[in-house]
């Protein structure tokens, strides 16, 4: 079953700072997750209690972990307190679709 990574990022402490690292070097970095299918986010998000949401699919929940265990997702992990002064918070869950049922 379909795995997805889903971070939600609070309000940083500068928009234009988080902006700048998220889409020069965070996206990048996870862009190279080994085993990632597809990645999306959303930034500066309106009436939401949360400034930015990335969202990453893998095969399985096997994929998932061998990404974050990987080097590169080691790299990836290390590379959130530097522009994510708010925090983040992650959460993975199996994809369930309407076709499912």
């Amino acid at each position: 079953m379909t795995r997805q990574l889903l971070v939600l990022y609070p309000e940083p402490a500068d928009r234009a700072a988080f902006e700048q690292h998220y889409r020069d070097v965070h996206l990048p970095l996870c862009a190279q997750l080994p085993g990632v299918r597809d990645i999306s986010f959303a930034i500066a998000i309106d009436r939401s209690p949360y400034f930015a949401v990335f969202s990453a699919a893998f095969d399985d929940a096997e994929a998932l972990q061998a990404a974050l265990d990987s080097p590169e997702g080691r790299a990836v992990a290390a590379d959130v307190p530097r522009y994510a002064t708010g925090g983040a918070t992650v959460i993975d869950f199996p994809v369930e679709t309407l076709d499912d049922e």
